[in-house]
């Protein structure tokens, strides 16, 4: 039965069950209130928005789907007890009363799902508005490179002397220059290959067909932190903002002395910054910064805090040159490795990995042929910080595995100017505040209208001023370098893994002085009003608001985010907590090396990419050396 008042999600999505009705329902009463008459792409029907949640729900990680039915399902019966009927067939008011009553509820799994649907249904309504430049042309899903070496149907059975496990920036380096020095090497990617400008960049269609689940990824515990992986083709470096940083000095100390990583100064790193540096066309903006980005400049020196421009790995040039813009992997070593005769086999999944006869078996399965085996000498993991330790438990291979994830969380709060900031190619600004760094960072976030849409989340009540002036608005983040440790798990009988992250007491501290500097920071700039992404917050109106907000974070908050994660099989020499020796490979097993962002011991309290890259380049070198090019 479809909700009064409201369109259900059409014929397309009925099942035969009440779930797509709970569904047109909710959808309706999250969109309804941010609808205004005479704004087209604000108004009813609501049909897409109830695809898009479905669609969304369909993407979750496999062991959330069947809690996030029964949950959906529960709330739509509770509504015979609060009001005679489901949910779903209550006229508007009383469904609102219902979603009101849940969403301020004192029990945790109600607030949490009304946050989800409520996102997703105001992510899929503002981004009727578009967000790409007007003159931007976007070939669409059927896009796909022709190019030798690029496997679209595999054979069953597959040889090749390196397999490389992952395309984003480990892999993507990895299997380049093995193929350059003349290796026999295979590169698999579990997701599609979706070049750069196949989709709006940090568009509603980018998350559906290059973020794994769809970016419903969580890490949980008594504060949830939301993060995003990349599963595509180059991975993350094909959703990330380009932002660039060579490992910090001290971190590479700390590094050395705790756990024991050999050849790892600054002086052994610098050549192979250098050289990826070059290759990504890493660069200040060669013209004025945006507005928004400015703003942190401008409060910083008013408070006389350091800040910085951060590079970006970006090729500037005129709109017309096809080579111009973020240089990702699918812009760089992915061409770079097809041209040395590597190849390359998107929408594989490796399942596990066994030794057999002196080689490696690599299970695995392909979106079309179904199941394959890679039979391979040596085997580099580059699936990144979550994937590669599952994979090695689903493999058998625990020691150290997947027992120290890290991350940065990362706090967010919304800033209205009385000047215009924000516009529809804002994309994601340069500017950092490094006063308090590492521990803490401040810069700016996306910033375009969806975005700011769930940046009011905790203030809906203001939500339609932001919507009628986004371009005075912008979104800003406290990021930490956290004490706090996870964990990634297999479960029997689910395809996803498990992620567990569980914030320190001080970390809790750290996040709120995190929030209060930033707003401090704002403020100096100039911001007539903050919307902190807390519980039951008020908007900050002047300096002496700043009373307001927390000593500690809530224990039970949502809106905790990442987009940093790392750790997970920490490289060194001391046995005792790493997973393997200071270049990679795997302790006690021949063959076999991680080159991705779990090699990083810690947090570095920067954007991890280029540590990850100078790395990775480091490491295959190490190998080169010690088995001979070809």
């Amino acid at each position: 039965m479809n909700p009064p008042e409201g369109p259900g999600p059409g014929p397309g999505l009925r099942r035969g069950l009440a779930m797509e009705d709970v569904i047109s329902a909710l959808a309706y009463s999250f969109a309804q209130p941010h609808a205004e008459p005479g704004r087209a792409d604000l108004q009813p029907p609501y049909n897409d928005l109830a695809r898009f949640i479905v669609r969304q729900q369909e993407q979750l990680p496999d062991y959330l789907r069947v809690p996030m039915r029964a949950a959906s399902l529960g709330f739509d019966l509770a509504g015979v007890f609060r009001a005679g009927l489901p949910f779903h067939t209550q006229p508007p008011a009383k469904r609102w009363r219902q979603v009101q009553a849940w969403k301020n509820s004192h029990l945790a799994f109600r607030r949490d799902l009304m946050r989800y649907y409520e996102s997703l249904a105001l992510l899929a309504l503002y981004s009727r508005q578009g967000q790409a430049p007007e003159n931007a042309s976007w070939p669409g899903p059927g896009t796909e490179p022709q190019a030798d070496g690029l496997i679209r149907l595999p054979a069953r059975e597959l040889r090749c002397a390196v397999a490389v496990v992952g395309s984003g920036p480990g892999g993507a380096i990895t299997g380049c220059l093995l193929a350059e020095a003349g290796r026999e090497v295979l590169v698999l990617e579990e997701g599609p290959f979706c070049p750069l400008e196949s989709c709006p960049p940090f568009s509603k269609e980018e998350m559906l067909r290059k973020y794994r689940n769809g970016g419903q990824t969580v890490a949980l515990g008594p504060n949830k932190v939301a993060y995003v992986e990349g599963c595509c083709v180059g991975g993350g470096s094909e959703i990330n903002s380009g932002l660039y940083h060579r490992t910090p000095p001290e971190m590479l100390e700390l590094w050395r002395r705790r756990f024991q990583v050999a050849a790892l100064t600054e002086a052994d790193l610098r050549p192979h910054f250098e050289a990826c540096e070059r290759e990504l066309c890493v660069s200040l903006m060669p013209g004025a910064a945006p507005a928004a980005s400015l703003k942190l400049q401008q409060g910083a020196s008013k408070l006389g805090w350091k800040w910085l421009e951060a590079p970006r790995w970006f090729r500037y040039g005129p709109a017309n040159d096809p080579g111009a813009g973020r240089q990702s992997m699918t812009r760089t070593f992915v061409p770079r490795l097809l041209r040395a005769g590597g190849k390359l086999l998107p929408q594989t999944r490796v399942l596990r990995l066994r030794r057999q006869a002196g080689k490696w078996l690599l299970e695995a399965t392909h979106a079309a042929t179904g199941a394959l085996c890679i039979e391979a000498e040596t085997v580099f993991l580059c699936g990144g910080a979550v994937q590669t330790p599952a994979l090695l438990r689903r493999s058998g291979i625990t020691r150290n595995i997947g027992n120290a994830l890290q991350i940065h969380p990362t706090v967010k709060l919304l800033a209205r100017f009385p000047d215009p900031v924000n516009g529809p190619d804002l994309g994601v600004p340069a500017h950092q505040v490094k006063e308090f760094a590492p521990r803490l960072t401040f810069g700016c976030s996306i910033s375009s209208p969806p975005y700011l849409a769930l940046g009011m989340l905790d203030h809906p009540s203001w939500a339609t001023e932001i919507r009628r002036a986004w371009t005075f608005a912008a979104n800003y983040y406290a990021m930490l370098v956290a004490e706090g440790r996870g964990t990634v798990r297999v479960l029997p009988g689910f395809r996803d893994p498990l992620v567990r992250y569980r914030l320190s007491g001080p970390d809790r501290r750290h996040l709120a002085e995190g929030l209060r500097k930033l707003a401090e920071l704002l403020f100096a700039a100039g911001a007539k009003a903050l919307y902190p992404a807390l519980p039951a917050a008020r908007p900050l109106l002047s300096p002496d608001d700043l009373r307001r907000l927390p000593d500690t974070l809530p224990s039970a908050m949502a809106g905790l985010m990442t987009i940093h994660l790392f750790s997970s099989c920490p490289m060194g020499e001391d046995r005792g907590q790493c997973a393997t020796d200071s270049f990679g490979r795997l302790h006690g097993l021949d063959n076999l090396l991680v080159n991705d962002a779990s090699l990083l011991c810690t947090a570095p309290g920067v954007n991890p990419q280029g540590s990850i890259m100078a790395l990775a380049r480091r490491n295959v070198v190490q190998f080169l050396d010690q088995h001979g090019s070809l």
